[in-house]
C-alpha cells in the first residue's frame, strides 16, 4: 500500500474511532456525580481494534471536538469547562490511557502478533490495568476541582462516588470490548 492511501486508511479509520467514542459518549445515565455512558467501552473498543496509535489519535480528536465547543461529551455537553469540571479528571485520562495502552501493547508486546488466546488475555489485562489508571486519574481530578468548589472530599467519599458504582458495568463494557475487537480485527486488517 502506497504512504498516500495508507495516510488515508489511518486517518478514516480515525475519525471512525472519534465517532464511536461519540456516539458512547451520548448513551448517559447520571446515577451519581459521574455520567454512566458508554464512553470506557468505545474508548478501549477503538484502542482494542485500530491499535494503539491510531486509537489514541481518536481519543485526542474526539477530546478536541469536545474542547472547542462540540457537544459529544456525556450529557451532549461541550466546551472546556466539561474538561475543566468534576469529571473532566476522567475524560483526560483516556488520553494517558491511550498512550499505555499504545506504548504497551504496540511497542514492549505487539499484542496483535499473539496467538488468539493469549492475545484475548492480553488484551483483558491491559485493559484493566488502564481502567485502574483512569479511574486514579478520575478520582485525583474529582477530589481537586470538589475541593475548590466546596470543600474537603476525602478519599473514600471520592472512590464511593466515582468508582464503586462504575466497577462490575465497566468490567463488563472492558469484555464487551475485547470481544468487539475481535470480531472487527479481520476488518481492519483488510487494508482495503
Amino acid at each position: 500500500m502506497s504512504v498516500t492511501r495508507q495516510a488515508t486508511y489511518d486517518l478514516v479509520l480515525e475519525a471512525i474511532g472519534a465517532a464511536i467514542i461519540v456516539v458512547g459518549s451520548f448513551i448517559s445515565v447520571n446515577l451519581s456525580a459521574v455520567p454512566f455512558t458508554l464512553q470506557t467501552l468505545a474508548v478501549m473498543a477503538v484502542l482494542m481494534t485500530l491499535g494503539g496509535k491510531r486509537g489514541t489519535i481518536s481519543i485526542i480528536c474526539y477530546l478536541l471536538m469536545g474542547t472547542v465547543g462540540l457537544p459529544v461529551f456525556a450529557g451532549m455537553k461541550g466546551g472546556p469547562y466539561v474538561i475543566l469540571g468534576p469529571t473532566g479528571g476522567f475524560l483526560a485520562g483516556f488520553i494517558l490511557v491511550g498512550f499505555i495502552y499504545w506504548v504497551t501493547s504496540d511497542r514492549w508486546f505487539r499484542i496483535d502478533e499473539l496467538p488468539r488466546i493469549r492475545r484475548i488475555a492480553a488484551k483483558t489485562v491491559l485493559s484493566i490495568v488502564c481502567l485502574a489508571v483512569l479511574y486514579a486519574v478520575g478520582v485525583v481530578w474529582f477530589m481537586y476541582i470538589y475541593a475548590h468548589e466546596t470543600g474537603e472530599i476525602g478519599l473514600a467519599s471520592a472512590v464511593s462516588l466515582c468508582v464503586v458504582p462504575f466497577i462490575l458495568p465497566d468490567i463488563a463494557k472492558l469484555i464487551a470490548a475485547v470481544a468487539i475487537s475481535e470480531a472487527c480485527r479481520k476488518i481492519v486488517k483488510a487494508k482495503i
